[in-house]
Parts: structure tokens; sequence; C-alpha cells
């Protein structure tokens, strides 16, 4: 078995918040409770929705609640070349096409119907790249090590786009050239991301990538039963060390890792020094869980 090597990968387009720090935990504790190597990847492929000063604010919550990250950050708006060799390498398959449609045209059908696979229906509109689910893909099949066996039939998962039409890389290209780039041996994140994962897998085959294996978190929930999100309006985590410690202990609580009552006030190193002698994916409920977050000091 190759060594662990994991990852966190935030989309900088705001602050972290609760749900955030509960996969990053997670991840973090995965990789370190193994002798593992834990990087961090800054997705930030799309600029307008990546405010000045966020990723900067990203790594100071990091450092608060002493996550700190092997070796040099990734970032993902170096990695253009990248990414363009690996289209170009799904293009030669003829695995990826043009298309000229708008989400808006296809609206009333569940996937994406395909309609430009054998041609583009406009020519003189914007296009985007997509991959052909028709073609020489399989059946999508892996073991999640929380939520079991996944298994997801290509016709029922569409054309997903790969590049954008304002000439933006996709999300699903992009973290599965990142991740084999990386090393990445293993992927912890949240179970809203777990519809991607098929997707992810099916370039993986189509590129001759390695396959992760996945983690998937329980979502966490906010006091409306609404995932906790930067949408939602989620509070940020705090940027101080003494702020971090109860909700490092109550991610901790979240994870069903059943810390100490007496760890909640005690700095975040000696919290994580307990948490990886405990570490266990086992006692995680798969459940979602609403969180109350405390204030900010």
């Amino acid at each position: 078995m190759p060594r662990y090597r994991g990852r966190f990968a935030p989309t900088p387009s705001g602050p972290l918040h609760f749900g955030s720090l509960v996969a990053a935990l997670a991840s973090f504790l995965d990789a370190r409770h193994v002798g593992g190597e834990w990087l961090l990847r800054i997705e930030d492929i799309d600029p307008p929705r990546c405010p000045p000063g966020a990723a900067d604010t990203i790594l100071k919550q990091l450092e608060a609640f002493g996550l700190h990250w092997d070796g040099p950050i990734h970032w993902q708006h170096e990695r253009d070349g990248a990414y363009q060799a690996a289209l170009d390498a799904i293009i030669a398959q003829d695995l990826a096409y043009l298309c000229s449609c708008s989400r808006r045209q296809w609206r009333a059908h569940a996937i994406y119907p395909g309609w430009c696979r054998d041609g583009i229906r406009e020519p003189h509109k914007p296009t985007a790249w997509r991959l052909r689910s028709d073609r020489g893909l399989r059946p999508v099949i892996w073991e999640d090590r929380l939520f079991g066996h996944q298994h997801f039939d290509p016709a029922l998962l569409g054309d997903v786009v790969l590049k954008r039409k304002d000439g933006l890389w996709a999300y699903q290209l992009a973290v599965v050239v990142d991740d084999a780039d990386q090393g990445i041996s293993d992927v912890v994140r949240g179970f809203d991301l777990l519809d991607n994962t098929p997707w992810q897998r099916q370039l993986q085959h189509a590129l001759g990538l390695p396959e992760p294996r996945y983690l998937h978190l329980p979502l966490i929930l906010g006091p409306d039963g609404q995932k906790l999100s930067k949408q939602n309006h989620a509070p940020p985590l705090p940027e101080s060390e003494h702020a971090a410690r109860p909700l490092l202990h109550a991610a901790l609580v979240a994870l069903d890792q059943a810390p100490p009552d007496a760890l909640a006030t005690t700095p975040v190193d000696e919290q994580l020094e307990w948490a990886l002698s405990h570490w266990s994916v086992t006692r995680i409920h798969p459940r979602a869980l609403r969180h109350d977050a405390p204030h900010r000091d």
C-alpha cells in the first residue's frame, strides 16, 4: 500500500466555518495518525468567487487550530498547463466534445441529454468542453470508508463539463489532475461531495490515473437544519488559538471521537495530541449532525 498522503482543499470564496473545520480536522487526523502527510491545496480556479484576502484568512484560521500542513501550498491558479494537457489527452481518445447548450435549454431533463455529442447545435454561441458518458466509460464502483458500497451507472451521470464557456477550468477535471500530481492516496471530505466522486473516478480511468481511497464525512447542519456553508452565512472560524480551543473540541465531538470535557479549554496542540492517539474512523456515525457554533471571542 502506498504511503498515506491526504489533503485539505478549500475554495477561498470566504473564511472557513465549522463544517470546514470538521473536514480539515478529520483529514488531518486520518493522515497524521498513521504517520502520513497532510497537504494543503487552495482551489482558486474561479477568480470571480475568490475575494482578495480570503486565502490568507484561511491560512490564519488553520494555523489557529494547529492544523499545520506539509510542504508548499498547491495553488490551482498556477496549474493551467497541467489541466490543458489532461483535456488534450481526453480529446485524443474522442471522449470529449464542444457544447453550446445552456442549462436553461435542458432544465426539463435530470441530466444533460448530450445534444451536442455529434456536433455543436449552435456554433455561433460560446462552447464548453464536456466528457462523453456514452463512450468507453465503465460503471463506477467503490467502497467508501464510511458509507460503504457505492455504484453508479455512467448513463445516469450525464456529460460533465471539463472546461467552462468562460474559459475557466471545471472543478471535476482540476481536482482529479491535482490529486494525481500531488500523489494523494486518501481523500477525506464532506458527504455533500460524494456525488462528485463518480465523475472524478471516470476521469481518473480515462486519464490512467491512480484512484484514491475515499472517506466522506456526515454533514454538519446549522440551527435551521440546513448544511453549514458560506452561502448560508455560517459563522467564520476564529483566527486566534484561544478562541479556537472550544471549537476544536466541538469538532472532535462532531466526529464522535469522545474527547474528555476537560480538553475543551486546553491549548489546541494538547487537544490534537490526544486526538491523534485516539483517532478512529469506526467511531464516526454516518448521520448528519446539527451544530450551534459558539460565538467568536
